[in-house]
This record gives structure tokens, C-alpha cells and sequence, in this order.
């Protein structure tokens, strides 16, 4: 069966063909863009599919944002996606949209043991609902539960849940972005914007002076990579504070969706930034907010921790969802 699948994201959207089988996927033709620099998502899909002249007979989009009855209106993109109108741009009886933390959750199965980092091996339960909790662009969350014979995922947005603060410097993190922003989400904190709002609340309340050279290079280039690389140098630390803080509270929400779905199959960090900050990952801070919960700390010590270091999970999820489709 040839799929096409798809991972739009807010700043990178990734697309492949796929022959399915029921032994798994096998790449046809792969293509990464730019989303911001395409009109919309039906303009992107046509000139891929010129490109490789390939008829779909499926396809399946995973989208950063909550998909109603087939149709979406992206948060970090200026674009409204329904499926009849795919459908109609490339010829496909039927093209399927899902929240792209489903497709990264159906991609895990397909996952090999060389694309995962364990940061706690816990004790998993192979029939137990896992979670994935990704920071990129924005912060997705999802889950999956045992249906007898394989993980289904589920959609949220968990990841627009109210911001909590665990100490008195995070609560000054969180009255510094309700002046800003007026209500704080976890994804206001977890992001690549978020990061860079952590950089600024230290600067802006002088916890740190900052860095000349920080400065000038954010000036030109993509302002969480140069907190992060900084940060990993030991350059700067007030991009090392920026990134332990930030580090602190995904821990704290990972361990609050361990907890949400009992997830004692796992927890899978997804998205761009944790492969980027896998060496700070590896530290305490981050294990230490997972399970500092209180009385259900045994339970959530013993759930296993996974960073995803592939980044065509979701699109091998969307490529797996097509194929598995009802």
C-alpha cells in the first residue's frame, strides 16, 4: 500500500511516501520544509507530490494543533487544514488528520532501540499506558492505552494547562509571564519562545548580567540554539540557569502526566529540544522533579524515562496510523 505521511510542525514540516505491509514502512521519498515559507499545508503536499510523482493511495498528517471532526487551525502557523480540501489538492479519496503527539505516540512502535535514551529504566509494564511529552516549537502531550494487542494513542493538549510553580523562584517566573502574557500554560514555560522567556525574566530581574557575546549572536541567529549551545559550553550562566530552570519544570510536568495516566509504560520525551540538551538531561535536575511527588514518589521512581532521539517519529506514527486506519 503507498502512504503518504506527514509531521507539520510549527517551524519544520516533514513528508515521505511510504510502501506499507503489515512487516512495517519502507521510505520511498523523504522531504523537509520550512512551513512558515509555504502558503498553506494543501501547497506543500502538491509540489511534494510533483516532485516525486508518486499516487498516494492513503495519507495521514500529523499537525500541531487539536484536530475537530477534520479540521485544524494551527497555534504557531497562520493556517486553517481540513481533510476534504487535502483530499481534493491531491486526488485521495480520504485524507486523515491527527494531532501530531498522536503521531509521534503511533511512531513509537516503530522506534528501534538505537533511537531512545533512557534517563531512568524504571520497571516497565509492556501492557501500560505510556505518555509523550514533547517541547519544541510548543509543548505537545499524549498518551496511549493497551487495547489487547497493541498501545492506541489518544489526543490532548495537556500541554495548555495551567503553568504551576514549585518554589519561589518559579513563582516570580510565573507573575513576570502573567505580566507578559496574561495566563501562563506549561507551553508558555516548555517551548522554544519559553526557554527564551526564562533567559529574559533572569536578565530583566538582574539575576545575572548578561553576556555581550550571547547578546550579539541572538541577534542573528535562532535565539534557543544559542541559549542551549551556550548553556552545554558553560559559556554563560545565565544561559546555564535559563536551561537548568527550564529543565526543572519538564521534569515537574512529565512526572504530573506519569501521574495523570499512570503511565507505568513509560514516559517518552519527544520534540526538538531534549535530543539538543541530552547532556543536562542526563543531571539531576531533571529526574529529581519527576519524582519529587509527595507520597506517590515510589510509583513515579519506578516508571520509566525515554528521551526520543529520532526525529522522524511522528512521521513514521502518521505513516503507521494510514496504514492501520479503521
Amino acid at each position: 500500500m503507498l502512504i503518504l505521511a506527514g509531521d507539520v510542525g510549527g517551524t519544520t514540516t516533514r513528508l515521505a511516501y511510504f510502501e506499507a505491509d503489515s512487516a512495517g514502512l519502507t521510505v520511498l521519498a523523504h522531504g523537509q520544509y520550512k512551513s512558515a515559507a509555504h502558503g498553506s499545508l494543501a501547497e506543500m503536499l502538491r509540489q511534494f507530490a510533483l516532485q516525486h510523482g508518486i499516487a498516494a493511495e492513503r495519507a495521514c498528517l500529523g499537525i500541531a494543533g487539536p484536530v475537530i471532526e477534520g479540521r485544524v487551525r494551527t497555534p504557531n502557523l497562520p493556517w486553517t487544514i481540513e481533510d476534504a480540501e487535502l483530499a481534493l489538492a491531491l486526488g485521495i479519496p480520504q485524507v486523515r488528520l491527527i494531532n501530531d503527539l498522536e503521531a509521534n505516540t503511533y511512531g513509537i512502535a516503530a522506534l528501534k532501540q538505537e533511537d531512545l535514551f533512557t534517563l531512568n529504566a524504571g520497571t516497565p509494564n509492556p501492557e501500560g499506558t505510556i505518555a509523550v511529552v514533547s517541547a519544541g516549537t510548543g509543548l505537545g502531550e499524549s498518551l496511549a492505552y493497551w487495547d489487547g494487542d497493541t498501545h492506541r494513542p489518544l489526543p490532548s493538549e495537556a500541554g495548555h494547562a495551567d503553568f504551576a510553580a514549585r518554589s519561589d523562584l518559579e513563582t516570580e517566573l510565573l507573575l513576570y509571564l502573567q505580566a507578559k502574557h496574561g495566563r501562563v500554560s506549561y507551553e508558555r514555560v516548555l517551548s522554544g519562545p519559553g526557554l527564551y522567556d526564562i533567559y529574559r525574566f533572569l536578565r530583566d530581574k538582574r539575576y545575572f548580567n548578561e553576556d555581550p557575546a550571547v547578546a550579539q549572536a541572538m541577534g542573528t541567529q535562532d535565539t534557543p540554539a544559542v541559549i542551549t549551545r551556550a548553556a552545554l559550553k558553560g559559556s554563560c550562566p545565565m544561559c546555564a540557569k535559563a536551561v537548568d530552570l527550564f529543565i526543572g519544570v519538564y521534569g515537574a510536568e512529565a512526572g504530573n502526566a506519569a501521574l495523570r495516566f499512570l503511565s507505568t509504560g513509560g514516559v517518552y520525551l519527544g520534540g526538538g529540544i531534549a535530543p539538543k540538551i541530552l547532556d543536562l538531561l542526563k543531571g539531576a535536575t531533571f529526574m529529581v522533579a519527576f519524582t519529587a511527588k509527595g507520597r506517590l514518589s515510589a510509583l513515579v521512581q519506578s516508571i520509566p524515562v525515554h528521551v526520543i532521539l529520532n526525529e522522524d517519529t511522528a512521521l513514521l506514527g502518521a505513516g503507521r496510523a494510514a496504514f492501520y486506519a479503521r
